[in-house]
């Protein structure tokens, strides 16, 4: 299987994409994990939120395959603790997805065509988190569900 996470924007912090590609980095050992970073939009001045939500969406939507297993990183979707959210990974893989696609949307949130082209929601939190932070948070969390899938010690840590 291979999973990838679906961004608007680049990371801007020197720290946090350090930070991001030391995870991405140990990941390497359990699975095929890939960022795709989309552009941010340009002359977002002229534009209204819900045009800058539909632009976007247009642009996830498009980035996405046929195929893929798409889940939504998202305030309203379904909380896990971490042994949860590795269980619902082993259910995805035990099901026989080849890939899939975390995404993490703009600064005002998913179009109604994203959330219509999702097969799942969950949250990171019931707080809001900047969408530079939750790229570290969502890299480490991943990381953390395989380390206890194989049974591995750095959850106790």
């Amino acid at each position: 299987m291979k999973i990838k996470l679906v961004t608007i924007g680049k990371t801007d912090s020197k720290q946090l994409s350090q930070l991001i590609d030391l995870y991405k980095k140990r990941l390497s050992h359990y699975i095929r994990f890939e960022f795709e970073t989309i552009p941010d939009l340009k002359n977002t001045k002229n534009m209204s939120e819900a045009q800058q939500k539909e632009k976007e969406g247009e642009l996830l939507i498009s980035s996405l395959q046929k195929a893929d297993r798409v889940i939504l990183l998202d305030e309203k979707g379904k909380s896990f603790t971490s042994e949860g959210f590795a269980e619902q990974l082993q259910k995805i893989m035990n099901a026989g997805t080849r890939e899939l696609a975390f995404v993490i949307g703009g600064p005002y949130g998913f179009s109604d065509a994203v959330y219509a082209r999702a097969d799942q929601k969950i949250s990171l939190s019931q707080m809001t988190l900047s969408h530079q932070m939750v790229r570290l948070f969502f890299t480490e969390q991943l990381y953390r569900a395989f380390t206890i899938l194989k049974n591995e010690p750095y959850h106790h840590r």
